[in-house]
């Protein structure tokens, strides 16, 4: 079976990216096809794959450049990177990938994160919702004439994976898949977390500081309880904002090595998540460390995470209903009034390890290719 992994691009750390290791860990020997890489910017273990890019990623290394030519250069060079000769395209998507070329023949395999954020929720950017009513027009003229690219390149997907149940309907939505969406949760590398013997003093989040990531709710949260420690690891585009926001109750760090957030996750006193996520790889990096999570309760941690309802010991996680202070503070006390069991969180977690995904992937990649050869045997024989 002769296979490429494709994605979006490689120049952050994020889930997405983590996806793809775990495809690389799958099919070890496939090459992995992309708009653009940066090697510094991404996690060190792309420098050990194959990849090769489009000719947009031989000029534009950086995410802030990407993000300024992705229209229409972007979407350009993705629409012209043609992959001859392979049974199996797997791709990892939430915009470009799927707009790539292949052979008719070729099993096309697409694990949709969500589809284009940007096409299809544009109000989720506040760049957009916040605009004025000329630029939203300008905005909608452009987004309607993706919108349609973008639905006609999902058509070349035979079947469709993707991270939660929280998206299968956005998936349907969009793309009306013949063969419906397969759920298969992302993973959690265990190995790169240990429980400690000790607790710090602190809460911990872990975050791009982006609009929708809620960063600014845990912070004003923490500045109406100055007694208690926050400590901040991440960068994005809100990072002046959010630090003039914090009271010197909050710590911000960032450029962290694999151990040293490792540290971090294992002395926390709890990981807080206040996004609404299609799924979230950072919660369960906390449940691996042995850590419970308090967490915005929707989207993809209501396919991970056991919710604290009578007995603590038995759960990974304290949920709160709203993104207000009032919803976090009271969720903060409920923690601190509850025992979780360090022991039973780690085992929870290991459930999504990777060894378990790579198994899974390798499943379903190997059963639909099998099942094609299948049927182009019985049409010859006919």
């Amino acid at each position: 079976m002769n296979i490429a992994i494709v994605q979006d691009e490689i120049v952050r750390r994020g889930g997405a990216e983590q996806v793809v290791l775990s495809f690389h860990n799958a099919f070890p020997d496939a090459p992995i096809y992309t708009l653009n890489y940066n090697p510094e910017t991404s996690y060190p273990e792309f420098k050990l794959c194959n990849i090769k890019t489009s000719w947009f990623g031989k000029y534009i290394k950086s995410e802030k450049n990407l993000k300024r030519f992705f229209f229409p250069f972007g979407i350009l060079a993705m629409k012209q990177l043609y992959l001859k000769g392979f049974d199996v395209i797997l791709q990892s998507t939430t915009h470009c990938a799927k707009y790539i070329k292949t052979d008719p023949n070729t099993i096309v395999i697409t694990y949709c994160h969500t589809p284009f954020r940007l096409v299809w929720n544009p109000d989720s950017y506040a760049e957009i919702s916040n605009s004025n009513s000329l630029k939203r027009k300008l905005v909608n003229l452009v987004i309607n004439r993706l919108k349609i690219f973008d639905k006609q390149s999902a058509l070349r997907t035979d079947y469709f994976l993707t991270n939660s149940k929280t998206v299968v309907p956005r998936i349907e939505e969009a793309y009306q898949p013949p063969m419906g969406v397969t759920v298969i949760n992302p993973s959690v590398k265990c190995d790169n977390f240990y429980v400690s013997d000790k607790v710090g003093d602190y809460y911990l989040v872990v975050s791009r500081f982006e609009y929708y990531k809620k960063v600014d709710l845990v912070i004003e949260t923490f500045n109406l309880m100055p007694d208690k420690k926050l400590i901040v690891v991440g960068k994005g585009s809100r990072e002046k904002e959010l630090k003039e926001l914090a009271g010197e109750n909050v710590t911000f760090l960032s450029g962290q090595s694999a151990k040293e957030l490792a540290d971090l996750y294992a002395n926390c006193k709890a990981f807080i998540f206040p996004q609404l996520e299609d799924y979230g790889i950072t919660p369960l990096e906390a449940n691996a460390s042995g850590r419970p999570v308090i967490a915005y309760g929707k989207g993809g941690v209501l396919d991970t995470m056991i919710p604290l309802k009578d007995d603590a010991s038995k759960a990974t996680a304290v949920l709160f209903p709203k993104q207000n202070t009032d919803a976090l503070k009271h969720a903060i006390e409920t923690f601190e009034v509850s025992n979780f069991d360090p022991q039973f969180i780690r085992q929870h977690a290991e459930t999504f390890d990777d060894t378990c995904f790579v198994k899974k992937i390798r499943d379903f990649v190997g059963e639909k290719f099998i099942s094609h050869q299948n049927k182009s045997v019985i049409v010859n024989e006919l």
